[in-house]
């Protein structure tokens, strides 16, 4: 009777669990779906999941568009990602954490603490689109890559800086206590 009672409670979870929207049990990180395949889906919440950093800092839930052939790209509440690169398993990670970092920047930051942050990572403007910056000129790309990788850094992550590579702004340790500093004030 008992066996029978369990698995009653135990199905009516399970039914409970599949009513709630994609995203909505994830391990950080408030996001729906928009496209994208089940195992697509899973590469987002396993990246979200595999970082340290707490990414339900962004009071907004964000949009995740997944389409084939799309750039991996983002706008305050929006992002797009390529499903090809979804289907790389692992190593589109960093892409995903890089792209939900812009959440941070664009929801989160104020003026003073993009001000900070610029100060510590460099970079000829915090974010614009003037010509002949490359991408990395931007002190708002150089912060989402620190965050992919100074809050996951392992082998798998596509922007582990290789030795001599110039990117002498990817300072995990700093970025980490700045950010603690900057996010522990709002709590």
């Amino acid at each position: 009777m008992r066996r029978r009672r369990a698995s009653i409670l135990a199905a009516a979870c399970l039914g409970l669990l599949a009513a709630f929207p994609a995203g909505a049990l994830a391990g950080g990180g408030h996001y729906a779906f928009d496209g994208g395949t089940q195992a697509e889906r899973a590469q987002v919440r396993a990246a979200l999941q595999a970082s340290s950093f707490d990414w339900n800092v962004v009071p907004a839930r964000i949009t995740i568009h997944i389409q084939q052939g799309t750039g991996s790209l983002a706008s305050p509440g929006q992002i797009w990602l390529d499903a090809s690169l979804l289907d790389a398993g692992a190593y589109s990670w960093a892409v995903v954490q890089h792209e939900f970092a812009h959440q941070v920047d664009w929801l989160v930051l104020t003026d003073a603490d993009r001000a900070a942050l610029q100060a510590l990572l460099g970079g000829t403007s915090w974010c614009s689109g003037g010509e002949g910056l490359t991408h990395d000129d931007n002190a708002c790309e150089r912060f989402a890559t620190s965050v992919a990788w100074a809050y996951w850094p392992s082998a798998q992550n596509a922007f582990a800086p290789a030795a001599g590579s110039g990117e002498s702004w990817l300072r995990p340790a700093p970025l980490k206590a700045l950010l603690g500093r900057i996010l522990g004030a709002r709590r």
